[in-house]
């Protein structure tokens, strides 16, 4: 398994085995992709972008995690509690990682948006991780 999946997995381990980010997205609630046809609010792995960060005498890689979170019902305000939630579970997070050791996971920015014409609410998160 790469880091890059190790993370992924690890995330979403960590998301989904909180009760209470459980309850407001479901324990369905992260998927790979935007879905249309499914109620929101959900959390969307959105980009992971890896990159070699190795120096001279260690192996290492630095990633870029894209989340999303979309709400229609509740709007801004929910998409913005769960992105509390994410924050919380994640930033400075010590997870354990197979085949991977995790340096560093901490939040880097969010931007909040209404989507035109519609009524979801998105809130855009990277997280960027250091692994070895």
């Amino acid at each position: 398994m790469t880091a890059a999946n190790a993370l992924l997995q690890a995330v979403t381990a960590r998301l989904l085995g909180d009760a209470d980010l459980v309850e407001l997205i479901g324990a369905d609630g992260i998927h790979d992709r935007l879905l249309t046809r499914i109620p929101m609010p959900y959390v969307v792995i959105a980009g992971l972008q890896s990159d070699d960060f190795s120096t001279s005498t260690e192996a290492g890689e630095e990633h870029l995690l894209t989340l999303e979170i979309w709400s229609s019902g509740q709007g801004q305000r929910e998409a913005q509690v769960i992105a509390g939630h994410v924050h919380r579970l994640l930033h400075d997070a010590a997870l354990s990682l197979v085949g991977a050791v995790l340096v560093s996971l901490l939040h880097r920015s969010t931007r909040a948006r209404r989507v035109q014409k519609t009524r979801a609410h998105g809130v855009e998160m990277v997280f960027r991780a250091v692994t070895e």
